[in-house]
């Protein structure tokens, strides 16, 4: 088993009044040039969690971190016109913080973060602020809903 330190949150950048299957998002994927789905969780809008890439395998989600990391993304995290908005149902958040706590469980010493919170410290001040984002997936405060976890 390869050694895991961070589980990162992702959003599929899906708009609220859209869905993206399971199948739909590995065929991104593989038009982006990856070996199947990068993320090893995907969140449906009911709360089904897949499994989408065993976590022995190493992830496609988030350069520089890959090796050492679990991907989870869950279907939205855009509004209907296309800005980034925390569009999680009721069934996400449960499913997401259920599935990071079991996690946690496997992998104690796991940090839990978001996608944009691994954004380069672009004026080096040791903290990632939003004009520094490459992208604002999640859409939501990762450290301020699992701060418990991490």
């Amino acid at each position: 088993m390869r050694k895991i330190d961070l589980i990162v949150i992702h959003c599929s950048a899906t708009r609220v009044d859209r869905t993206l299957t399971a199948f739909d998002l590995e065929t991104l994927h593989r038009r982006r040039g990856f070996n199947g789905t990068g993320y090893h969780y995907y969140i449906r809008k009911d709360g089904t969690t897949l499994l989408t890439r065993p976590i022995e395998r190493i992830g496609a989600h988030v350069k520089g971190f890959n090796a050492s990391s679990i991907g989870i993304c869950y279907e939205g995290g855009l509004d209907c016109r296309g800005r980034p908005a925390d569009t999680r149902t009721p069934e996400q958040r449960a499913s997401l913080r259920l599935l990071v706590n079991q996690l946690k469980q496997c992998f104690p010493a796991c940090r839990v973060c978001g996608h944009r919170d691994l954004s380069p410290d672009l004026n080096g001040d040791g903290e990632i602020e939003p004009e520094e984002w490459i992208k604002a997936c999640p859409c939501f405060e990762v450290k301020r809903e699992f701060s418990g976890s991490n």
